[in-house]
């Protein structure tokens, strides 16, 4: 299998950051919250139970690094053309796979623009993903720009 693109492990890390540490934990340890999109969260957006035991960073990023093998290993399965593309293409869609899911990417008309190589028009349906808990989340817009940066040349 591939590697995870750095550039999907900096934008997963940039925009899920490692949350919820009470500043008087001595070990620094991540406990779960519930996300923008209302969803119970733990460390670098791992989805979880609300009575998930604290993480510290270190099993954050193991976490991470697991979702994103998986995010990666359905990035390539619905859109296999991204495995003779630029790196930074696959990391865009990693990355929004990893924040998405795999069945948004498999049902997105975003899939098929990516799979007929129409780049400008894939980067169109990227920004259309901005929505949490029914608004527009000023985070997933920042996100999604850096992600199109990454996968529309020029």
């Amino acid at each position: 299998m591939s590697q995870i693109p750095q550039a999907a492990i900096a934008l997963a890390k940039r925009f899920e950051g490692f949350h919820k540490v009470p500043k008087s934990d001595p070990l620094r340890r991540a406990r779960p919250y519930i996300c923008l999109a209302g969803y119970w969260t733990i460390g670098y957006g791992r989805l979880c139970k609300p009575d998930h035991p604290p993480i510290d960073e270190e099993e954050g990023e193991a976490y991470l690094y697991q979702d994103l093998r998986k995010a990666l290993a359905a990035t390539l399965r619905y859109c296999p053309v991204l495995a003779t593309e630029p790196e930074s293409r696959l990391a865009a869609i990693v990355d929004f796979t990893f924040n998405l899911g795999a069945g948004r990417l498999q049902t997105s008309t975003m899939r098929r623009r990516i799979n007929q190589r129409d780049w400008l028009s894939a980067g169109q349906e990227l920004r259309r993903w901005v929505h949490g808990g029914g608004k527009v989340l000023p985070g997933l817009v920042a996100r999604r720009e850096a992600e199109v940066l990454l996968l529309v040349p020029g």
